[in-house]
């Protein structure tokens, strides 16, 4: 049969099923990509349309033909059958979503980000009410010495976009990852360790990817007021992801 999506059809197109819907996908595209491009939300944190898969938030989890598997790493194929909206999916999502805001200091009301945070609009998609587990409270510092761009490692969920982004697209390799386990921490490559030694400029790529408030510009934090913002208006699954789009043939 046709596969139809976003008013296109061809008979040629392969498909899969997505919670017994038929998504078209194209070679080489993943699971999370065909998704997207069909209009179909999975929950995510980590994977962005511009960099190479990283599987590490595992919000994307999905049941793939009986195996569990990352809808963002693993590739579409002709004729799979896929589970994301399940019960216990969703449960497991929910979860991780409570411990990543008890494993770092989240403070949705005095946040700049509040509103357009992707965390808080994951959190508000899977029902979270409560953080459900204690809070670890963990030591974390704020880096203000940018003239222009704030760290607050606070609310960093350590997904790696502002590594990937600075690696990738700004070429400054100005983040990284340092530490294991509970005390992974994010880091800026300078001498010093500020965020002022480095060649990080607010118009990288780097500076404006976070997902959460751990990465923001100084001097525009309320420049549009909270509850007037993105996810204030909009469940997460009802705000397309940009750059998934596919080119119409």
């Amino acid at each position: 049969p046709a596969a139809t999506t976003h008013g296109r059809t061809s008979p040629m197109t392969k498909t899969f099923t997505l919670d017994g819907k038929t998504i078209p996908f194209e070679e080489g595209e993943t699971i999370m990509e065909a998704a997207s491009a069909a209009g179909v939300y999975i929950p995510h944190l980590c994977h962005h349309p511009e960099f190479k898969p990283h599987g590490s938030c595992k919000l994307c989890t999905v049941n793939i033909g009986g195996r569990l598997g990352a809808a963002c790493t693993n590739q579409a194929a002709e004729g799979m059958k896929v589970e994301s909206e399940t019960a216990a999916l969703n449960a497991d999502r929910l979860a991780l979503t409570q411990m990543l805001f008890v494993e770092g200091n989240h403070v949705c009301p005095s946040c700049e980000k509040s509103g357009n945070c992707q965390l808080q609009a994951v959190a508000y998609h899977l029902g979270m009410l409560t953080p459900h587990f204690p809070h670890f409270y963990p030591a974390r510092d704020i880096d203000a010495s940018h003239p222009d761009v704030m760290l607050e490692r606070n609310r960093c969920i350590l997904c790696e976009l502002c590594v990937r982004a600075s690696r990738d697209v700004d070429g400054k390799n100005v983040f990284g990852i340092g530490g294991r386990g509970i005390r992974a921490r994010l880091i800026v490559n300078s001498a010093s360790g500020r965020l002022a030694d480095t060649s990080l400029s607010v118009t990288d790529r780097a500076a404006e990817v976070c997902p959460t408030g751990a990465i923001v510009r100084k001097r525009h934090g309320f420049t549009i007021p909270i509850g007037k913002r993105l996810y204030d208006h909009h469940d997460i699954a009802e705000v397309p992801v940009a750059g998934m789009e596919r080119p119409k043939k």
